[in-house]
Order: structure tokens, then sequence, then C-alpha cells
């Protein structure tokens, strides 16, 4: 079986300008997913999808493939990851390379492990799920959840968004999970009956908290780094 790990990485960031090329701990953020795509050794391939020429020059410099640009229409900010994996599925199938299952990996998840890689892969194809992506457990419980009003005259006043559960116990609700926004394991052909990466039949691996961060703020970048560090200490 034939396996394409793929990592878009566009030039226009906007909320951390150079996102995807700026040093993180003394390497390029990008290079910390080529890394671990290619030390994992799950892939024949390991491309990165991108229309800027600097990192296309830091995708080769750390093992990755660029074997063409990304489209314009694929490079701004409305296009939806779907369509960023669909354009690259197609410019393989063009030079006559189809792969049976491929990894989207997001280009500014220094945390990411090899290790969960195979983990999201063996859960695949244990259960044959269509596609299978790590989550997070919320750390409190989102059914406890609040709404405060922004209008003139009731301005910060606070309300629950579901009472019902104003009396409930933190313990006795059910646990909630969001993506970690770290990769996406996908059967080619059923991402193409589909056109989504959240499929019919999706599985999830859970991570904890020290190993998800999202980098969108100056903020975030710096936990990200405490984060890595911690890892790297254990």
């Amino acid at each position: 079986m034939k396996r394409l790990a793929i990592i878009p990485a566009r030039g226009g960031s906007k909320r951390i300008p150079r996102k995807n090329v700026k040093p993180f701990l003394g390497k390029p953020m990008l290079a910390y997913s080529v890394e671990t795509a290619l030390e994992s050794g799950l892939f024949d391939e390991v491309m990165v999808s991108t229309d800027d020429p600097e990192i296309a020059e830091t995708a080769e410099r750390y093992g990755a493939k660029v074997p063409f640009v990304r489209s314009a229409a694929t490079a701004d900010d409305h296009a939806a990851l779907s369509d960023v994996i669909a354009e690259v599925l197609d410019e393989y199938e063009k030079r006559g390379e189809r792969f049976d299952a491929f990894c989207c990996l997001l280009a500014t998840a220094p945390l990411l492990r090899g290790e969960r890689l195979e983990e999201a892969w063996r859960l695949m194809t244990r259960w044959d799920y269509d596609s299978v992506f790590p989550v997070v457990r919320f750390g409190y419980p989102v059914q406890r959840c609040l709404r405060i009003a922004a209008g003139e005259e009731e301005e910060g006043r606070v309300s629950m968004v579901w009472p019902e559960y104003a009396r409930s116990r933190s313990q006795d609700l059910e646990p909630r999970y969001h993506d970690s926004g770290q990769f996406y394991w996908m059967r080619t052909d059923r991402f193409r009956r589909q056109g989504t990466l959240f499929a019919a039949r999706s599985g999830a691996i859970v991570l904890p908290e020290t190993e998800v961060q999202d980098i969108d703020t100056p903020e975030d970048w710096a936990m990200a780094e405490l984060k890595y560090r911690l890892l790297r200490e254990k």
C-alpha cells in the first residue's frame, strides 16, 4: 500500500508572518513536520505543497519533495484543506502516481511525534476507518460553558448556555474533545468519494494537552516552545 505525506505550507501567513519558516528553537517551524514524517518510515514520499520559493527551499533542505508549485486558487485565505489535498492528488495522478492512503500533516506542529502517526495508522487499518486524526479533551466541561452579553443595556451579564447542567458535577459530565490540528490520515479512494477529512467513518486517537498547541499568536508560540522542552526532558 503506497502512502503519501502531504504538508501544506503556503507563504501568506497573516497572524504570525512567515510562520512556516520562522525559527523555532533553532530550526524552521516547517522542518519539524518534515523530519517527523521522514523519520516515521511510514511514507513512500513526503512532499510539501507551497506557493513560496523560500518555503520550497526549506522543505527540500530538510528532505521533503516539492514536485510542483501550489496554484493561486489553493494558496489564498479562503481555500479549504481538502482543496489543497485534492490538488496534490490530482497533480500526482497526472504524473502517473497514485497513492492508496495519505496523511496530511500541518506545517506548524512541532510537538508531533512519529509514534502518534503510527498509532493513528494502526487504528485506521484495524477498524477500516475512512480517516483518523488526533483529538484533545477539553480541559473544562463544555456543558457548563457561559455566554456573556454584549448589548449596551446588558453588557457583561453572564448566563449559562445550557442551564440544565448548572447543578451537575463536573466529573459526572461526559468528556468532549476537539481536533488537535496536527495531522489527518485518510484512504485516498474514500477522500475522492466524500471530499472531506471528517468522513462517514472517522476515528480518533486522544492526545494529552502537553502534546498539543495552536500557534496563532506570539503567546501560543512561547507556550509551544515550553511544551517542546518539556517533552524533550521526558
